[in-house]
């Protein structure tokens, strides 16, 4: 292998001159081979209907093609890939699921793809510390199936079924998030290729601590770096206990104020809810007709509770005293796992619900974040903004810890339209800020946001930010044209 590296880059040493600094850079038929030789011909792919597919994640951002995929085995092949790429000057982009949001897999200035899906296994499972160490090929469900017999899960849970590694780049959170934390509270340790192809363990290799006060805190670095600080070949999380018990409610109230009040006033009175999410009436109106829910067309709750038999019944009684007090009707809860599984299988497809308002049309969700506080303000002020946009869209999500969205669904070949979806993002975004928010709380950067960063962290926070890519990424080869 390695006198195939060294004959592969003697091959490639006139390939820089095709290379103009400015433009898009283009790959040659000896780079190419220079990839197989590393992972072989049947993992490397210049086809043009591969590209594509590898060009955009679900977001509303126009797919921008790599300009080669590569599938590596293992993180020697990863490492060797980015060394290859750095020497030639060669953007490299991760590639997961696809199931992102702000145009974090786009192409933008070509380059290698990355599909680190055939890298699947569970490495290293620790039932009594709490802990598993998986590849990024491994997703949620599966992590969890794995886990059926243990007694642990793995709790965070954007919707769809990303993969681990890629919800650690992008500092994933979701539905339970109000309870268990995001990507950030449960990452321990990461294995990372570096733009040089250099390995880097952000704990130190094998470490799997609950707690550390050694040193910088690498390991947060790199979860929400959304592949431009390097590669994430492998993730060490912390597990969680299945509940003895769970219980699933839903109430619909009479408007939106009511029901962010109701939430707010849960989270304030230190009722221990596993999940609380938002849902419009747009929403439900959507969920019934996709989902067959025969929910009230109605500013509605969902919750979820955990626990002891005993301690959901004082949950439960106090939760509907609270949504009652906010004129909240139709308080009803269910044991039954296929009832729960029902629900919650409505809201994590509420996004596909409300794409079939206007089939045919392009779908958008924004995402910010405000302190609990705040949520009742933004959330009716959203609801104005969205009337008066004239735009078709619907309000959700996890007002637990704050965090909400608005999808929106539209023809994106009509610019008109197009612009009041860009507009009505961005003074969403704006409108976080001024509220103590962030401009995103789950879905990361990309390449939408990046305005809206600098105008949450300062000059100062993005110069910070300026100076670790450029001593980790001296060439801007990372995923360039996101986060930065």
């Amino acid at each position: 292998m390695a006198g195939l590296l060294r004959g592969a880059t003697r091959i490639l040493a006139s390939w820089r001159s095709y290379c103009t600094k400015g433009q898009r850079e283009q790959i040659g038929e000896d780079f190419v081979k220079a990839l197989k030789a590393v992972v072989g011909e049947p993992n490397v792919s210049t086809a043009a209907a591969v590209l594509d597919q590898h060009g955009h994640d679900e977001s509303m951002h126009r797919c921008s093609p790599p300009d080669a995929v590569v599938w590596p085995q293992n993180v020697k092949q990863v490492s060797q890939l980015a060394a290859l790429c750095y020497d030639h000057g060669i953007p490299i982009i991760p590639f997961g699921t696809g199931t992102g949001l702000e145009g974090g897999v786009n192409a933008i200035k070509g380059g290698i793809c990355f599909n680190l899906t055939h890298m699947d296994r569970v490495l290293d499972l620790n039932v009594d510390d709490f802990s598993v160490t998986v590849e990024p090929g491994v997703t949620r469900k599966a992590l969890n199936s794995y886990l059926r017999d243990t007694g642990l899960w793995f709790p965070v849970d954007p919707g769809a079924d990303a993969s681990l590694c890629g919800m650690a780049a992008t500092g994933a959170s979701g539905t339970n998030a109000v309870r268990y934390g995001t990507m950030v509270e449960n990452v321990i340790n990461l294995e990372v290729v570096l733009a040089n192809g250099q390995i880097l363990h952000t704990s130190g290799q094998g470490r799997r601590f609950r707690k550390s006060s050694a040193g910088y805190n690498l390991t947060g670095l790199f979860v929400g770096s959304e592949g431009t600080l390097g590669l994430i070949t492998t993730a060490t999380l912390r597990l969680h206990g299945i509940p003895e018990a769970t219980v699933a409610a839903v109430c619909a109230f009479p408007s939106i104020q009511a029901a962010v009040d109701s939430t707010v006033l849960i989270i304030q009175s230190g009722v221990p809810v596993a999940r609380i999410e938002f849902l419009d009436d747009i929403t439900m109106d959507a969920c019934n007709k996709y989902s067959g829910l025969t929910s009230a067309v109605a500013p509605t709750l969902f919750l979820e509770f955990h626990g002891s038999q005993r301690g959901l019944e004082e949950q439960l009684q106090r939760t509907e005293e609270i949504t009652r007090q906010n004129g909240s009707s139709h308080f009803s809860w269910s044991k039954e796992p296929e009832e729960r599984s029902r629900l919650w299988t409505a809201r994590h497809n509420a996004w596909y619900a409300i794409l079939a308002l206007r089939p045919g049309c392009k779908g958008y969700s924004t995402d910010v974040c405000v302190p609990i506080s705040r949520l009742p303000e933004i959330m009716v002020q959203a609801k104005k903004d969205l009337k008066a946009s004239g735009l078709t869209g619907a309000i959700l999500g996890h007002v637990g810890d704050g965090n909400f969205h608005c999808i929106l669904v539209f023809d994106s070949e009509d610019a008109d339209e197009y612009r009041r979806v860009k507009e009505f993002g961005k003074q969403l975004g704006r409108n976080a800020l001024a509220m103590n928010g962030t401009c995103t709380g789950e879905h990361g950067i990309g390449m939408g946001k990046r305005q809206l960063l600098k105008e949450e962290v300062g000059p100062v926070g993005i110069e910070t930010m300026r100076q670790i890519k450029s001593i980790l990424d001296p060439k801007n080869l990372m995923n360039p044209g996101k986060v930065l």
